[in-house]
């Protein structure tokens, strides 16, 4: 099965990276959507089919913590695992995330066997075999 994820971060270049990421990972992805920021997030929830949000903490118009309240209210979007991914691992906004119902969270930089086994973990996908020879090495 594969599975739709909306990835909201108001840099391209990171955008990319964590794409590029989820590909190398063999994880099994659907159609990715991208947002620069909460608000267009938001209205891509609206009208798409998401099995995954990862998103940023800090953004404009409307920050990550925001996004994850907001989706969190609202009954047909609660259901949405969200992860944050952000350079603030600060123990302080890590609970703060995951008191207000985050999935999962990933400080910058991270490996790409992060971001493959807590998606898999948090969508309850088994490993169909091992991929880490396919990982480059270093951070992204």
């Amino acid at each position: 099965m594969a599975f739709n994820l909306l990835i909201v971060d108001d840099s391209a270049s990171i955008r990319q990276i964590i794409k590029r990421v989820i590909a190398i990972s063999g994880f099994a992805a659907g159609d990715i959507y991208e947002a620069e920021n909460g608000l267009f997030a938001y209205k891509i929830l609206a009208g798409k089919r998401v099995d995954l949000v990862l998103s940023d903490v800090h953004m404009p118009h409307m920050d990550g913590i925001t996004l994850l309240e907001k989706m969190k209210n609202n009954q047909a979007l609660r259901h949405i695992p969200v992860v944050m991914v952000t350079t603030e691992a600060r123990k302080q906004l890590v609970d703060k995330v995951m008191k207000l119902g985050a999935a999962g969270y990933i400080a910058k930089p991270f490996r790409p066997e992060e971001i493959k086994r807590l998606l898999q973990k948090i969508l309850g996908v088994e490993d169909a075999g091992s991929n880490e020879a396919k990982f480059e090495e270093g951070d992204f």
